[in-house]
């Protein structure tokens, strides 16, 4: 290997490849370390790739990105024992170029995004661990590695190295993150034939079909669900945040199994086989969690840098921006010759300019409310499904007057002033 390349990024995940990817269209000379036996050996996601942000590091993506279904339908679920209140939105447009969104495997795509930088020039090494960053006179210069001899120079290094980022917290960039600020989430993959999950779910081969669940699928807890179609497997998972695991003493794979079995869930994935077992720390901190993302010589990126945004499911996408927005960073300080943190706070400034600070300051405060009063997934979750199984329910009873009893039951319950401070409470959390 050369003695010194212009950026080493630590990562291979959707950050780290769309950084090494840019900076290698740029003319930059880079190295991609990643710690698994490939890209994506060790890199988990629920399974939904955004199409739009993807769109701008590979034009037309998906014609040959190995992607699973186009998504078409969107579900909620508000799950009680046994009810479900469920909303959505289905439409065909989606089932046409350019798309919205697509369902993955990351073991499948991670590889072919990596393999783009490599294409673009970027050398990439596998089955490498980054031990720590390589500091002189306060400045980031390399990295140090598992391998004999295995230190690397470089004018920038960009930290992708994922949600428990010890190199950036052994920067001081962050402390510890608490139980509060990190979500445990555990999937499965099932195989299915696809014939059935078209039944199952009315879609076609080319279609796909996604659905988030609250409620009784964390029992209570703060945390959602999720089962996603693939071409011919599903993606079903449970995760909550690790401060709701210690207090309720959830263990992760009893919550997937009290899922699975749960009798609005099993029918929809009955007589699969389990292909793949998975367990994943995804950043749920949010804007206040957010830490130091530029220094002399560094720039933090994706899921190290905090950057998911737990209500509307979003990381991937934001990883592959916070890459490309670091990957200009780092050409325009090439391009000056200066890598200090004034330099490289290019990076932060477009960060925090971009769609992702801005949606992340949006909902800084929904995460904490949720975990605060519990009665939303608690109380309001099941009083819903009661609410609309009383209403639907045809009894003889007229329907204004079932109108007033939901009311009453609502309000008699939990009192009308708390229930409009609760109201207004979650308003205010994501308004």
């Amino acid at each position: 290997m050369p003695e010194k390349f212009d950026v080493i990024v630590v990562g291979a995940g959707p950050a780290g490849s769309s950084c090494a990817l840019t900076c290698a269209k740029n003319g930059l000379n880079v190295l991609l370390i990643e710690r698994g036996e490939y890209p994506g050996a060790k890199n988990v996601m629920g399974g939904v790739l955004y199409r739009k942000q993807m769109e701008e590091l590979v034009p037309e993506f998906w014609k040959e990105a190995p992607l699973e279904r186009p998504v078409i339908e969107q579900r909620f679920w508000m799950l009680d024992k046994e009810s479900v209140v469920q909303f959505g939105y289905k439409g065909l447009e989606w089932a046409v170029e350019p798309y919205n969104n697509f369902t993955v495997l990351r073991a499948q795509f991670d590889q072919w995004f990596a393999g783009k930088a490599v294409e673009a020039g970027a050398l990439l090494i596998n089955e490498t661990v980054v031990t720590e960053c390589i500091v002189e006179n306060g400045k980031v210069v390399g990295v140090r590695t598992d391998r004999p001899d295995g230190e690397v120079y470089a004018d920038v290094v960009v930290l992708a190295d994922g949600v428990n980022s010890l190199l950036s917290k052994q920067l001081g960039f962050h402390k510890e993150f608490r139980p509060d600020e990190v979500a445990l989430t555990v999937m499965e993959v099932i195989n299915l034939p696809k014939e059935k999950i078209n039944d199952r779910f009315n879609v076609e081969d080319n279609q796909g079909c996604t659905i988030e669940i609250f409620g009784d699928s964390t029992k209570g807890n703060l945390g959602t669900a999720f089962l996603y179609t693939n071409k011919d497997s599903l993606n079903i998972g449970v995760g909550t945040t690790l401060s709701s695991m210690i207090k309720a003493k959830l263990k992760p794979y009893e919550l997937l199994d009290y899922l699975k079995n749960h009798p609005m869930v099993k029918p929809l994935i009955d007589g699969g086989e389990s292909a793949e077992y998975l367990a994943h720390l995804i950043p749920e901190g949010g804007y206040r969690s957010v830490p130091k993302v530029a220094g002399n010589g560094v720039i933090v990126i994706g899921d190290a840098a905090q950057l998911v945004n737990a209500i509307h499911r979003e990381g991937s996408n934001m990883a592959m921006y916070s890459g490309k927005l670091a990957a200009e960073a780092v050409v325009q300080a090439k391009n000056r010759e200066d890598f200090s943190e004034s330099s490289l706070n290019s990076y932060r400034e477009a960060l925090y300019g971009s769609f992702i600070m801005k949606d992340l300051e949006k909902y800084k405060d929904a995460a904490h409310t949720f975990e605060k009063y519990p009665q939303y997934f608690n109380d309001y979750v099941p009083m819903m499904n009661k609410a609309m199984s009383k209403f639907f329910t045809v009894d003889g009873t007229p329907k204004r007057e079932k109108q007033k009893q939901i009311m009453k039951s609502v309000t008699g319950e939990k009192g009308t002033l708390r229930v409009l401070q609760d109201i207004y409470r979650a308003w205010k959390a994501v308004k």
